[in-house]
């Protein structure tokens, strides 16, 4: 009997807390190692799956398991770099998307777009096989200015700063194949409009590579079968957290942070979890999962919330009547519609109410809304505040930032089937000498 063939193993680059790293994990893929500069992003990475209970990296002995940046890793370890060529499958990493985020203001000069480059200086030593760019979906758009495209990409011909990665990659020998995709459409509860940028290296010259994110695309109703989600509607806000309701519980302290005098529900597991629940709850059984600390509002605050529930249309926006109305200016308050998928979760904890509860979501409903499941552990702070918070990465921020581990596990899928072996052409004469026996 052949061999099993070897799972692909990948690297993961501007890690996060390792949303992309848990779902590809999940669809039978092996870790390597995983680059993340924030030391709070990646410890809860290296809890989880580096040096995990069902996942562990086959870390290299020569890194160390620490926070680092892309740079810090092509200026250190570049010959132990080269050493691996040939052994890794695929390179996966979103490079900060903020310069390129429609939310803000879209600034062809950031240095976080730079961190691209490093990126394309790693996919050139280890020359994978294939590899996955995940971004927002203004990593596709136009700058504001030509000016400003020109002096980060040099080149007017690339419409935007997508055209000019795919570009680079082509010139690297790769196929490229690239698209939006909603995050709602692979099972995760939550409309996030994502830009992905799928590649494999070139095949033989008269051999055709497929269109990566079309197979994707096509692979979705398999892969939610498999998951056993609904094909035909999306997941909604009640289906993923309904259990995580406050009302009607018991109180208890939180312990899994250092930060005392916080409360979170007793929680009481549902009996038997069907669908999307069943995938959150593997493996835990009655356990309760962490990170369901509540916040501390005050009586305006829940006032305030009551009268946005009260005034928000469910799932969308405040008008700005309705902000003038509740008395706010702020403009990404948006109470949560329970029979429909959240709007996308943000690295700001108020931008979202919950549907029945006057209070923001914990971090495990957004990472409910993400697609982690329980078992797996938020570490370090919650929250940061002031300058701090251009530095540090606390829970509500990795979740925020990740890639939903349902839709890399989508990814995943594809490749792996993509990487099995061909099999091996039978000749004429071979075929009639089997007839003959």
């Amino acid at each position: 009997m052949a061999d099993a063939p070897r799972p692909l193993r990948f690297v993961d680059v501007f890690a996060g807390c390792g949303g992309l790293s848990l779902g590809l994990s999940q669809a039978g893929c092996k870790g390597v190692f995983a680059i993340e500069k924030s030391p709070l992003a990646f410890e809860t990475l290296r809890h989880n799956l580096v040096d995990g209970k069902h996942y562990q990296f086959d870390w290299p002995t020569w890194l160390p398991k620490e926070a680092m940046t892309c740079e810090n890793l092509l200026l250190h370890h570049g010959a132990q770099l080269e050493s691996l060529k040939g052994s890794i499958d695929l390179i996966v990493g979103g490079p900060p998307c903020q310069g390129f985020s429609t939310a803000g203001r879209r600034d062809p000069a950031d240095p976080r777009n730079q961190m691209t480059e490093q990126y394309l200086a790693l996919v050139e030593k280890l020359q994978p096989r294939f590899l996955v760019i995940e971004n927002v979906a203004g990593f596709n758009m136009r700058f504001e200015t030509e000016e400003g495209l020109d002096k980060l990409i040099k080149d007017p011909k690339h419409a935007s700063y997508a055209d000019y990665v795919a570009g680079r990659l082509q010139d690297l020998g790769y196929s490229v194949s690239r698209g939006l995709v909603n995050c709602a459409d692979f099972g995760v509860p939550q409309n996030r409009l994502r830009y992905l940028v799928l590649c494999e290296l070139n095949a033989e010259e008269n051999e055709a590579t497929p269109n990566l994110f079309e197979a994707l695309q096509a692979s979705r109703k398999a892969f939610l079968k498999d998951k056993g989600l609904p094909v035909e509607r999306k997941i909604s806000v009640k289906e993923a957290i309904a259990d995580l309701l406050v009302d009607g519980a018991i109180l208890v302290e939180s312990t899994d942070s250092d930060t005392k005098g916080f409360h979170e529900p007793l929680y009481e597991p549902p009996v038997s979890p069907q669908g999307y629940m069943k995938l959150m709850r593997a493996h835990l059984r009655t356990k309760a999962p962490n990170s369901r600390r509540l916040a501390k509002h005050k009586k305006t605050t829940i006032d305030y919330f009551k009268k946005v529930q009260k005034t928000c249309r469910p799932g969308r926006c405040l008008t700005i009547k309705e902000r003038a109305k509740v008395g706010t200016k702020k403009h990404s308050t948006t109470v949560l519609d329970p029979n429909s998928p959240a709007p996308t979760i943000t690295t700001l904890p108020d931008d979202i109410v919950h549907y029945c509860e006057p209070r923001i979501l914990t971090v495990r409903e957004n990472a409910r809304l993400q697609s982690f499941p329980d078992w797996f552990e938020f570490q370090g702070k919650y929250t940061t505040g002031g300058k701090q918070r251009k530095q540090e990465c606390p829970r509500y921020t990795q979740v925020g930032n990740a890639v939903p581990p349902l839709l890399a596990s989508a990814i995943g899928n594809l490749l792996r089937h993509r990487n099995l072996p061909k099999p091996v052409p039978v000749s004429d004469a071979s075929c009639a000498h089997a007839a003959s026996v």
